[in-house]
């Protein structure tokens, strides 16, 4: 019924009589113009618009993972913790849709034989071994509390946001599409700076009002505001749309290490002068978020790519650091790091504290943590401001020493990729773009807990992807060279 009610529509709009054809484009628009009415007179506008370009992006993401990729990197840098305003018997986050949309187009690709193939990769037994261990661990530390429901829930985002590397290294197969994606995360990263600047700059009321709007998708409308030391007479901090100033400059470290690496490529992805404007917007925004871990990571970073590659860039980061040191706007953010450096600020006294407290937690559970639902003893707590010492507080030094050979390892396959790679090759700015981009959140992760945490799955889902995304590039270097070898004619020795 519903084809042939198409096909009757179809054959009244071009139909050869011009009138009857005016007659069915007007009566289109007309029914057209009544639904957007009631669609919008009954949402509003801004539920209506995003209903329409939800359900327009959910459409796409069923038919490509690329898609849905994209969409997921756009919704981790604008719209971190949006969600549905309504139940679905919890209520979901458009990051949760997406990473279901996505995994779902991958399975029907393997139930259907679309990919006859599963790539795990040199680094596949090892993240196996750490979801595995995190599951074990979950289970495990029921006995230390009862069930609930939102934990249960955002660690089961944590285990999709670990697979999303197998997701990467399975569907980005060609340098295309690594651009492609590439491409998305600066561009929506330059959007994340962007308002973390214009939040920044206009009247504090002004941005009040802005990010309320926002409460339709569930964010908070009170402490929008964020200060140092959370003392409203000193500066204030960035925070776009990621709430926490700190969560904005975690996120800043992955998208901020990008996008300068690929202004320095050889074959940058994007216009070098739009690199260059939107390289700007991101440091600005990083130093507007005063998180001292998280400029150790872009500094850490940025650096090993001068070292390696881009000499330039060395010589550009001692300007901005003399700058820093000089500029009299700066000073404040010079003294406190002089403070956090010597433990004199109370931010850092408070981090010492949280530090002893973990130490004392894991030495009383150091191989298995006491999981996801709270510590057995009322003298202790979870929670710390550093991602190796909160994952050894819920998954023992097991899972946290997990984690880091991961991490250690990945640096390791790209940096051996790396020195194989001829100077200038298409794939040398993602490959030192993401080997640097993890090797920054690894730095910053000492001082910051945000890349694997069940508050922030954004993070941790950007971490895997990028973790992906690093290994994939190391996958095609290596299909290439050995597409060379194996083609390269025998070398023939000359006749005598």
């Amino acid at each position: 019924m519903q084809n042939i009610a198409l096909d009757r529509l179809r054959n009244w709009i071009t139909a050869d009589d011009p009138r009857v054809a005016l007659a069915g484009v007007i009566f289109v628009v007309v029914l057209a113009g009544v639904l957007a009415g009631a669609l919008f007179g009954g949402l509003g506008p801004i539920l209506a618009i995003g209903l329409v370009g939800g359900l327009v992006i959910a459409l796409l993401m069923l038919r490509s993972t690329q898609v849905g990729l994209t969409a997921l990197i756009a919704l981790i840098a604008l719209l971190p913790y949006g969600a549905l305003p309504f139940k679905l018997g919890f209520r979901p986050t458009f990051i949760d849709l997406a990473l279901g949309a996505i995994f779902a187009v991958w399975l029907l690709r393997l139930i259907t034989g679309k990919q006859h193939t599963f790539i795990t990769s040199p680094l596949g037994g090892l993240v196996f071994a750490f979801g595995g261990w995190s599951l074990f661990i979950f289970i495990f530390g029921l006995r230390y509390g009862g069930l609930n429901i939102t934990v249960a829930r955002n660690f089961a985002e944590i285990l999709l946001a670990i697979s999303l590397f197998f997701l990467v290294i399975n569907q980005v197969r060609t340098v295309a599409q690594l651009e492609q994606l590439s491409r998305a995360i600066i561009l929506a990263g330059a959007g994340t700076a962007l308002l973390g600047i214009v939040f920044y700059v206009i009247p504090g009321d002004w941005t009040v009002q802005m990010l309320s709007l926002l409460r339709v998708f569930q964010y908070p409308t009170e402490g929008i505001l964020r200060y140092i030391e959370d003392d409203p007479t000193q500066p204030m901090r960035a925070i776009a749309t990621s709430v926490d100033p700190n969560a904005l400059g975690g996120l800043m470290v992955f998208l901020t290490i990008i996008a300068v690496s690929h202004l320095f490529a050889a074959k940058p992805v994007i216009a070098r002068p739009y690199l260059l404007l939107i390289s700007g917007l991101m440091l600005g925004t990083l130093y507007l978020t005063f998180s001292r871990g998280s400029l150790l990571g872009v500094v850490a970073g940025l650096g090993v790519i001068s070292l390696l590659r881009y000499r330039k860039l060395i010589w550009v980061m001692v300007a901005v650091a003399a700058l820093v040191v000089i500029l009299p706007q700066t000073q404040l953010y010079v003294q406190r790091f002089i403070e956090g450096i010597r433990g004199e600020d109370l931010a850092t006294q408070m981090r010492f504290g949280e530090y002893k407290d973990a130490l004392n937690l894991i030495g009383r559970y150091p191989l298995t943590g006491v999981g996801f639902f709270g510590t057995p003893d009322i003298d202790v707590y979870v929670g710390v401001s550093s991602v190796y010492l909160l994952l050894a507080q819920q998954i023992g030094l097991v899972g946290a020493g997990l984690y880091a050979l991961i991490g250690v390892s990945y640096l390791l396959l790209v940096g051996a990729t790396f020195r194989r790679l001829p100077r200038g090759h298409r794939l040398e700015g993602p490959l030192l773009a993401y080997g640097a981009a993890i090797l920054g959140a690894m730095i910053g992760g000492v001082f910051d807990h945000f890349y694997l945490n069940l508050t922030f799955i954004h993070i941790a889902c950007l971490y895997w992807l990028v973790l992906g995304l690093g290994t994939t590039a190391v996958l095609l270097w290596r299909e290439e060279e050995a597409g060379e070898y194996i083609t390269a004619p025998p070398a023939i020795p000359p006749k005598r």
